[in-house]
């Protein structure tokens, strides 16, 4: 709408989100493609915005991977909510979990793929959120007697994290990654053999929180 000869504001913030979105969604592209020190250029080139309109949505390349970070984690909770809804339980729930999160790795921004880790109490919430349902999971399985006692949510992280990055050479990523899933899921069985002791979430975000601080995005 045109008022005095000016666009309303409520069109100003329409046009924004808008924009906001499409840096977004060009973010993902371009990183997913070219890595995570894509030029700004790129993205807004992606995006089908300018240079400008980048910074006026993101104060900074910081702003944009927070953004992209906080929606991975939310993707993984909508994947945790919807096995859960779905009536999926223990040890079928894990692979369930893994394997959908397989299916969106290229939109998986985050600190164990080699995002600068975001430390704020948005970022650490989401963490625990998905900690805590994949220990619920676990649990269930535990209870049953299926998996070994010590095998916590951080194992299952980091299965995720590394099954989600695609080698650049190689033989057809998602097919080997999917044949992981089965390994790792066989692996947890109740009279497995766990010599190593386990890697906690609080020994992971004291990591995170070491490396936050001035570290690059790049790996």
């Amino acid at each position: 709408m045109v008022i005095g000869g000016e666009v309303a504001p409520k069109q100003l913030r329409r046009d924004a989100v808008d924009n906001r979105e499409r840096v977004i969604q060009g973010a993902m592209v371009v990183i997913a493609r070219d890595g995570f020190d894509a030029p700004v250029a790129s993205i807004a080139a992606e995006a089908g915005v300018g240079v400008g309109t980048f910074y006026r949505s993101f104060v900074d390349r910081d702003a944009l991977m927070r953004e992209l970070q906080l929606r991975a984690y939310d993707s993984l909770l909508h994947i945790l909510e919807t096995i859960e809804s779905r009536g999926v339980t223990g040890l079928a729930a894990i692979e369930s979990y893994l394997r959908e999160a397989l299916a969106i790795s290229n939109r998986l921004f985050l600190p164990l793929h080699g995002v600068k880790p975001v430390l704020d109490d948005e970022a650490v919430t989401r963490r625990d959120k998905i900690n805590v349902e994949l220990e619920r999971f676990l649990a269930q399985a535990r209870d049953a007697g299926l998996i070994s006692s010590d095998v916590n949510a951080t194992d299952v992280i980091i299965c995720s994290a590394l099954i989600t990055q695609a080698f650049q050479f190689g033989a057809d990523w998602m097919a080997s990654a999917s044949r992981h899933i089965q390994l790792f899921v066989a692996g947890l069985a109740a009279d497995a053999d766990l010599s190593d002791p386990p890697v906690t979430r609080l020994q992971v975000e004291a990591a995170l929180a070491s490396q936050g601080p001035g570290s690059r995005h790049g790996r």
